[in-house]
């Protein structure tokens, strides 16, 4: 459907539009449109999130506003985003289609997404893992969603020229970087109107976050690597409200944060997401349950994930160390012992920015403008404030001595 120009959506102008876009009617039964239910899901900090259900099938539309939702029309934010979302999608739907929902429809104009519904009993991540759900292959199929969509579009797989023009086209979600480079890595570190915490138990927690020079430090060199190190194509935002499970399933959905960057990045986000799920543990507990089993399950899965991550990555470097990637040329790294080498220095690096930003993304989490409902949950303040603390400390340790960790065992005894 061609529009002249863009318009916020609702229940009404929505059935509207989908009768009118033959992509998306179709999905729906073509003609038994007039009983359409259409329900708006959206919580997140950004966008309108609509489920579309008919007689003969169902979809989600989701649209961009130019605003942050969150915070309202004083904060103004590209639309645009919603390209890079749906050409993102795509790209990852094709490198890891069990785990990536399918795009119907595009309207660049509009801002719009037509894409397969994620149906119940999916549930975002975040919220079983409040309620104590164990998922017992969710490190299998993280580690072969980012494994895939990492290796797949780095210089381990790809020529320099094909490389360097997927970069570009990823270049210019610019605003949604640099609303990432403002949260994670500038406001949490200095008094920033939108940063909250859990008051006036945090009061010194957060001032001593802001006043802690090697903590600073390191947190700017994290910044560079975000800003420049274009390695593959990234989700941008992988926390565990990204994520959709069942006990059998698991869907990455919201890639609108999408560019060329450091994996580390994705691979800390969801990585400290789970160390905040755990943190936050104590808070859920209750005489029927103290928690303890789920803390050790929730960190097993931490280990499996990077574990299984390093395992399928380098499998795939092994096959593909004939192939067209030019970071490392055969010719070059043929001899045995040198390519272990090689492996074992690429990999290490990688763990340890995936440290270093998932202790970021946690303390961005506390102290910062953007919260989590592992916490926020939490009724009591002061219960609220001591499973953040908690967290907060760990992060700010995580991110000073990330480099003295050689495997997840070490961190996962540290967070104990």
């Amino acid at each position: 459907m061609a529009m002249e120009e863009f318009r916020v959506l609702n229940d009404n102008s929505l059935r509207e539009y989908i009768k009118a876009t033959p992509s998306l009617a179709s999905k729906l039964g073509g003609n038994q449109l007039d009983n359409l239910e259409i329900k708006e899901v959206g919580d997140g900090n950004l966008n309108f999130v609509y489920i579309v259900i008919s007689p003969s099938g169902s979809l989600v539309i989701k649209q961009a506003v130019p605003y942050v939702r969150l915070i309202g029309e004083s904060w103004p934010m590209s639309k645009e985003r919603s390209y890079f979302e749906a050409t993102a999608l795509r790209r990852q739907h094709g490198l890891s289609p069990k785990h990536v929902p399918e795009v119907y429809h595009f309207d660049r104009t509009m801002s719009l997404i037509g894409m397969q519904y994620i149906e119940p009993p999916h549930i975002i991540v975040r919220k079983g893992l409040i309620a104590g759900v164990e998922y017992p292959l969710l490190a299998e199929h993280m580690s072969e969603f980012m494994a895939n969509t990492l290796f797949y579009t780095s210089l381990l797989y790809l020529t320099t020229t094909q490389h360097k023009s997927a970069v570009a086209e990823f270049c210019a979600n610019v605003e949604l970087c640099r609303l990432t480079e403002q949260v994670v890595f500038s406001d949490p570190y200095k008094i920033s109107e939108f940063n909250r915490w859990t008051s006036p138990y945090l009061d010194s927690d957060a001032e001593a976050v802001r006043n802690d020079n090697i903590l600073k430090l390191e947190v700017t060199e994290l910044k560079s690597k975000f800003c420049e190190k274009k390695q593959a194509l990234i989700h941008g935002d992988l926390h565990t409200s990204s994520v959709m499970v069942t006990h059998d399933s698991t869907q990455i959905i919201d890639p609108e944060f999408a560019f060329y960057g450091p994996m580390g990045f994705d691979i800390g986000a969801f990585i400290g997401n789970l160390f905040l799920a755990y943190f936050a543990q104590d808070g859920h507990a209750d005489k029927e349950n103290d928690r303890k089993a789920y803390k050790g399950w929730i960190l097993g899965t931490i280990a499996d994930t990077w574990n299984l991550l390093h395992k399928k990555f380098t499998c795939l470097w092994d096959v593909h160390k004939d192939g067209p990637g030019e970071a490392f040329l055969d010719d070059i790294y043929n001899d045995v012992e040198l390519w272990e080498l090689v492996k074992q220095k690429y990999m290490i690096d990688l763990f340890h920015d995936s440290l270093g930003f998932a202790a970021a993304k946690m303390i961005r989490r506390i102290v910062g403008v953007a919260h989590v409902e592992d916490f926020e949950s939490i009724s009591d303040p002061v219960k609220r404030a001591d499973c953040e603390r908690q967290a907060l400390d760990f992060a700010k340790m995580l991110m000073k001595k990330r480099r003295n960790f050689n495997n997840i065992a070490d961190v996962i005894l540290a967070a104990q």
